[in-house]
């Protein structure tokens, strides 16, 4: 026997690894007080009080009522609720309270068994508390009327044991006939015939007792009437009558038919039926036809209530005489309940980032049918995400079967489908919402790959120029985003200080005024940083061009307004229509159309003899020189540039007009400094004068001016002979506002009737270092002259050695 045991229980273990073997068996008394410790659970299961709080443990029962409650800090279990072992098993011997002890991480059952021990907490009690029989005369010793027996919900020693008579008489006495352990059959005995016309009536106590310690009993009074002579009482066909109906019976339906017989006649011959001593919730089931005997149902049938009623039925004659007999109805099972699912833990929100295979939830199904119609199976509909998996008996996991993504699902419903194997099979849906928390895997996404933004300089401080803005997909905190300046290249200190961006929406401000002639273009980095833990960023470059304004007037390079005594052109009276006197050079920092530039004439001496070029700013005579035409003609050009409003800037030009070579010989800075009244006549004649004393002198200064004028060839000229004016040169090339320069020399010979010319071919874009010098006489290198077309092309070779060429006739080099 021993070991058939052992070779069950290692079947057992082999096949459900997390269960015991073998249940841990308790027992209390009933009517204990809640609280009330049975025994140490954890120390007989093997378990220490912090290995159940780790590991959750708890109480699980299959009809889901919690008897008992576990103690996780001790270990201990204990009452939940005071116990009444006729209310949970009746008249059943033995009571045992049958649960599992679940451990869920990791996944462990142990089964417990409590038995229920007996209390005498009830008192036998009689169906009726008068009992009135009708006894006939002269009947015979030994006769034996039956009585309803006392009820006494107690088992064992504590039911009902004994019955005797009080006060004692000599007619009657007691006797029992045990059928099982719970039922006993009482029967009156007649010791001796009664007379009617001696004692018509007795009264006495039946008394029944227990075997409780104290013991307790119950009284019924027994009322004897003697009758005249019905000696035949009625007889049952059956003493016992066992039936069987399917719970889906309908109401009205006739269960059985019992049946007795009597062999008097008459009166005493009739019997009527009606149920005897029977429990209040079969008697409020069933309904018994008084003259036919046919049961029948008054309510619908539950077999998960009540799976057998016990019925007694009493057959009365009409002399008063009676017989007993039992009726067992047993209900058949029908497929009339849909499975149960029961969730013992259920864990949501899940975090996104939760390995496959964690437990979402445990839950236990159950079937309050029997046989082939409680078999359940589950599964899942439609879910790729989650799994079922069988954990103990009808115990299942829902487990997650891959990686979460709440960005791409934030809720998942999981439907289970729980289905018996009852004919028609019998279904429950069980909805699941899983809610996926969310985790910061997500960085955030600007919606630009770069932002390029504009603002006109001389800007308000703190102008508003354009917002970035990035989205972060995860949730809550995680998808916050604040933005801020980074340096665009990892060894600088700090961005840019004129640019800030709002840390909130985004937005960009330029916090000082800007000049477009000294920025054009700033480059910052954005980053975008959410809030979570750790947080991730992404970052931007948000390019900033600063558009330009007219704020810059044009600058005259030449002539130079700036130069004391101012400089003179020189045009020979031979010009021709349209030759080139001089040419207005002025620039404008700014850029685009508001650097465009043009020339117009603003004041002249003479109005109609020189035009200026409204694009290039050149003057070019008009009309032929005249001997009517003054010397020395003063001419005011405007030059005023494209943007809007437009700025302008004037430049004053002195032009002298000479009739022959002869004049050259004057000194230009004497030129320069002469009155405008003076005429050139009285210059000449005052030359005339000194034209003696100052021959030698100009002997002297044509050999010293010719020295140095091959020197200065060698070493170049200086365009204008402006200080500065290289590098606006260059400025204004760039900008397209100059064309080509040219730069010539006229050297004159004292008495030699003839002139040398040296035209230099266009300079730009390399121009020679400044001469220095301060001021202008007729051999001064520095000297410019317009050239007429007549002079033809004339060059001057690398090696400094001139080319011969003619003016009106005349040689020149």
């Amino acid at each position: 026997m021993a070991s058939a045991r052992q070779v069950l229980c290692l079947c057992a273990l082999l096949c459900v690894p997390r269960v015991r073997c073998e249940p841990i068996r308790y027992s209390v008394a009933e009517e204990g007080e809640s609280g009330s410790v049975v025994a140490n659970v954890a120390e007989d299961a093997g378990l220490t009080p912090a290995q159940l709080s780790a590991r959750r443990a708890r109480i699980a029962s299959a009809d889901g009522r919690q008897h008992f409650r576990l103690e996780r800090a001790t270990g201990r279990l204990v009452l939940a609720e005071r116990l009444d072992r006729e209310e949970m098993c009746g008249r059943s011997l033995t009571c045992t309270l049958a649960f599992e002890l679940l451990l869920e991480n990791p996944l462990q059952f142990f089964r417990v068994e409590v038995a229920v021990e007996d209390v005498n907490d009830h008192s036998p009690v009689f169906p009726e508390e008068r009992v009135t029989l009708q006894i006939p005369e002269r009947g015979d010793p030994g006769s034996r009327f039956p009585v309803e027996a006392a009820q006494d919900l107690d088992v064992g020693s504590n039911s009902l044991q004994a019955y005797t008579i009080a006060p004692e008489n000599e007619y009657f006495s007691v006797s029992i006939r045990k059928r099982s352990e719970v039922d006993m059959h009482v029967e009156l005995v007649l010791e001796k015939p009664l007379d009617r016309e001696e004692q018509p009536e007795l009264l006495f106590s039946l008394i029944a007792t227990d075997g409780g310690s104290p013991p307790r009993s119950g009284t019924a009074q027994i009322h004897i009437i003697v009758l005249d002579v019905n000696d035949n009482a009625p007889i049952f066909t059956q003493d016992v009558y066992v039936f069987q109906v399917l719970e889906s019976a309908t109401v009205g339906s006739v269960v059985l038919r019992v049946l007795a017989t009597d062999t008097d006649v008459g009166l005493n011959g009739d019997i009527s039926y009606r149920f005897s001593n029977v429990p209040e919730n079969s008697q409020s089931t069933f309904t018994i036809d008084d003259t036919s005997g046919e049961i029948r149902v008054t309510k619908p049938l539950d077999f998960e209530t009540t799976q057998k009623h016990e019925l007694s039925v009493r057959a009365i004659d009409g002399g008063g005489l009676s017989a007993l007999c039992k009726v067992l109805v047993e209900v058949i099972d029908v497929n009339d309940n849909a499975p149960e699912l029961v969730i013992s833990s259920f864990s949501s929100p899940l975090p996104e980032n939760t390995e496959p295979g964690t437990v979402v939830a445990v839950f236990a199904v159950r079937d309050r049918d029997s046989g082939v119609n409680g078999e359940i199976s589950c599964g899942l509909e439609d879910q790729l995400s989650f799994s079922l998996r069988p954990a103990y008996k009808n115990y299942y996991e829902l487990v997650t079967m891959s990686t979460l993504d709440r960005e791409e699902t934030a809720q998942y419903l999981v439907v289970i489908t729980a289905a018996d194997a009852g004919s028609p099979p019998l279904t429950t849906t069980q909805t699941f919402t899983v809610d996926i928390s969310d985790v910061n895997d997500n960085a955030p996404v600007f919606n630009q790959t770069s932002y390029t933004m504009y603002v006109r300089e001389n800007n308000i401080p703190g102008v508003l120029v354009g917002a970035v803005n990035a989205v972060d997909s995860d949730a809550g905190p995680n998808a916050k985003v604040t933005y801020s300046l980074r340096p665009v290249h990892p060894t600088e200190q700090d961005p840019c200080s004129c640019i800030s961006v709002n840390s909130e929406n985004g937005h960009v401000f330029v916090l000082r005024p800007l000049d477009y002639e000294q920025v054009r273009q700033l480059e910052v980095l954005v980053s975008a940083t959410d809030a979570g833990s750790p947080p991730l960023s992404t970052n931007v470059t948000v390019r900033l061009h600063v558009v330009d304004e007219n704020d810059n007037a044009p600058l005259v390079l030449h002539p130079a307004q700036d130069s004391s005594p101012p400089s003179s052109e020189l045009v020979p009276a031979s010009a021709e229509v349209g030759d080139l006197v001089t040419k207005v050079v002025a620039v404008d920092a700014d850029s685009g159309q508001n650097s465009w530039l043009s020339f117009h004439l603003l004041r002249a001496t003479d109005p109609g003899l020189f035009a200026v070029g409204s694009q290039n700013g050149e003057v070019r005579l008009r009309r032929p020189v005249t001997e009517r035409d003054a010397v020395k003609q003063k001419l005011e050009v405007l030059v005023r540039d494209n943007g809007r409003p437009p700025l302008s800037a004037t430049a004053a030009l002195n032009i002298l007009l000479l009739n022959g070579f002869s004049q050259e010989h004057l000194p230009q800075q004497e030129l320069a400094v002469q009155d405008e009244d003076s005429s050139l006549t009285i210059y000449l004649i005052v030359s005339l004068v000194f034209v003696s004393l100052l021959f030698l002198t100009s002997v002297a200064a044509f050999v010293a001016c010719k020295v140095c004028k091959r020197k200065e060839l060698k070493g170049g000229h200086m365009l204008y002979g402006t200080g500065n004016l290289q590098s606006s040169l260059a400025a204004g090339a760039a900008s397209g506002t100059l064309p080509h320069a040219y730069c010539y020399e006229i050297n004159l010979t004292t008495g030699s009737g003839n002139s040398e010319f040296k035209f230099l071919k266009p300079i730009l874009p390399s121009l020679p270092p400044q001469h220095s010098g301060t001021g202008r006489g007729v051999d001064d290198t520095e000297d410019f002259l317009p050239i007429p077309k007549s002079m033809g092309d004339a060059a001057l070779d690398i090696s400094g050695t001139p080319s011969v060429g003619h003016f009106n006739g005349l040689p020149f080099n």
